[in-house]
């Protein structure tokens, strides 16, 4: 099917998803237990790493695998046939790749989880001055990003686009935390990643803020894969993930709701 979300199907979306503290699905998830395997954006790393735990600590039975990567080299890896039983994309497009025609397909509806800003990551105590996205065009400046299919490459070349600002990667690297990694070590001086994964980052690097008259805002969606071997604990993890603990979880890590 078609993923087809509009301004007002994502709140609800988030309002059915999240519910209360007194939903069954806040503490508990209904899981069987089991085994399932959850292949989630690179961005999501640190989040749903501490999620996972929450859930099997609410659910001893059930044990997580996670695998992160770029959302499209994931959904690539899905429709191909690897071994998934949920799919968390940081963008709709890659999503839609897995449920529109041709695709693996999903038993049931995407949920939208979370949002997502972008910021300028740039080294620890920004040395070159950055205030903006105009300066990623500054003669010497070394630029990276992502390819234009991994969400984060076309996020950056969106904003880029709205500013108006031409630049040519000095790379392009497999997914956002490459990106970081050049920043963080010293082998390129900018890239546009989110929000989340700045604060991640530390006193390793700083982030510049992007205007929001040109930002963007990255929504993440999530999905039992159709093939999964474990619907009952793959559901049961997205109601985690959707439940007011899970929301939780992901605000430490500078995540929105939709």
């Amino acid at each position: 099917m078609t993923l087809l979300f509009g301004l007002f199907g994502l709140f609800a979306l988030a309002a059915a998803a999240c519910g209360d503290d007194s939903s069954p699905t806040a503490t508990s998830s209904n899981s069987n237990g089991g085994e399932i395997t959850v292949l989630a954006a690179a961005s999501l790393t640190d989040a749903f790493r501490e999620l996972g735990v929450a859930f099997q600590t609410a659910n001893p039975a059930t044990k997580v695998t996670f695998s992160f990567g770029a959302s499209s080299t994931l959904v690539t890896q899905i429709n191909q046939g690897a071994p998934a039983d949920v799919f968390a994309s940081a963008d709709l497009a890659n999503m839609d790749k897995l449920t529109g025609a041709g695709g693996a397909g999903a038993a049931g509806t995407p949920i939208a989880f979370a949002t997502n800003k972008l910021q300028i990551i740039v080294g620890k105590g920004n040395p070159r001055g950055m205030a903006g996205p105009a300066d990623l065009a500054k003669p010497g400046v070394v630029y990276v990003t992502a390819a234009p299919a991994v969400p984060i490459g076309k996020y950056a070349q969106q904003v880029l686009d709205k500013a108006k600002v031409v630049v040519t990667p000095k790379s392009l690297e497999a997914d956002v935390r490459a990106v970081v990694n050049k920043v963080t070590l010293g082998e390129a001086d900018a890239g546009i990643v989110y929000a989340t994964d700045v604060k991640a980052a530390g006193d390793k690097a700083a982030g510049v803020t992007i205007p929001d008259d040109v930002n963007v805002l990255a929504t993440y969606p999530i999905a039992v894969i159709k093939a999964t071997k474990n619907a009952p604990a793959a559901n049961a993890f997205i109601a985690y993930v959707t439940s007011a603990p899970g929301q939780a979880i992901l605000a430490t890590f500078g995540f929105a709701k939709p």
